[in-house]
């Protein structure tokens, strides 16, 4: 399966949204939107999981380097809307206590 991703971004808060499954084949297209996102200095980034079906190590990993990365930037990054699936892989590695979980991603205009 494929994984989808495409960014909002406005004044320096990012959406990034993904669908699909999310994994060691797919994790680099995300990874990419968020190296691009923080070259571009954007301080706080939520991930959209909610398209999400499927998450491995993988995944898991390019979303704790992301937040690493941004946390040096003094900024933060958070993961909305996490299926079952992937809300069960988060609590059982422990990372929900890592990673800032809400539930539902914020609205920004496309600019």
């Amino acid at each position: 399966m494929e994984l989808n991703v495409s960014t909002v971004s406005q004044g320096g808060h990012a959406v990034v949204t993904a669908t699909g499954e999310l994994d060691l084949y797919t994790a680099p297209r995300l990874q990419a939107a968020l190296a691009g996102l923080l070259r571009d200095q954007v301080n706080r980034i939520v991930v959209d999981l909610s398209g999400v079906e499927f998450c491995d190590s993988t995944g898991m990993n390019v979303l704790l380097a992301a937040m690493k990365r941004l946390k040096e930037q003094s900024g933060s990054l958070e993961l909305a809307a996490p299926r079952p699936a992937v809300k069960r892989i988060l609590q059982v590695t422990g990372l929900d206590t890592v990673f800032t979980v809400v539930d539902a991603a914020p609205a920004l205009d496309a600019g």
